[in-house]
């Protein structure tokens, strides 16, 4: 190995890590979103990010729930791009539970009830405001410490043995 070779640090596309983690976010966290829902643990359908785009007769059907999984993806994707180009340098996991917290303010405090897309905050249950909360958190956590991960050589911080 060429002393050039040892020196050389690999370059992540962000673009690539973009779509990608935010792709495995909104699978992810779109299932589980679904799963509280199926469980009765929120009332906000699946599909809330596309309720002003479609009825929420439709939503509320089967293919209306892979479509509203499908529109989280895209919205993970955007937003894990936007993490991504903005936010990749900040270090350990509390930029990411911000970010959560941040767009969880954003949907259901702000945008969500002026275009119908959530009701007003005072008017959901208490367990829909603490599942939507919960999910929102750990789906910030997991697109913002996977950033740091891999921009940040989190890895370095573990004990050397760790991996043994």
């Amino acid at each position: 190995m060429t002393q050039h070779q040892q020196n050389s640090k690999k370059v992540t596309n962000i673009w690539l890590f973009a779509l990608n983690i935010g792709f495995f976010a909104g699978l992810i966290w779109g299932g589980i979103k679904g799963l509280f829902y199926y469980m009765r643990f929120t009332t906000v359908l699946p599909g809330y990010l596309l309720e002003p785009f479609f009825k929420q007769k439709f939503l509320n059907s089967g293919p209306g729930y892979y479509v509203g999984w499908l529109g989280f993806i895209v919205f993970s994707i955007i937003v894990t791009l936007i993490y991504t180009l903005c936010l990749r340098k900040l270090k350990g996991p509390i930029p990411g539970l911000l970010y959560g917290i941040f767009w969880w303010i954003i949907i259901f405090l702000l945008i969500g009830p002026l275009t119908h897309m959530t009701i007003p905050f005072k008017e959901l249950s208490v367990n829909t405001a603490i599942s939507e909360f919960c999910l929102y958190l750990l789906w910030g956590l997991f697109i913002g410490y996977t950033a740091a991960v891999e921009y940040n050589d989190e890895r370095q911080r573990e004990p050397e043995n760790a991996y043994q």
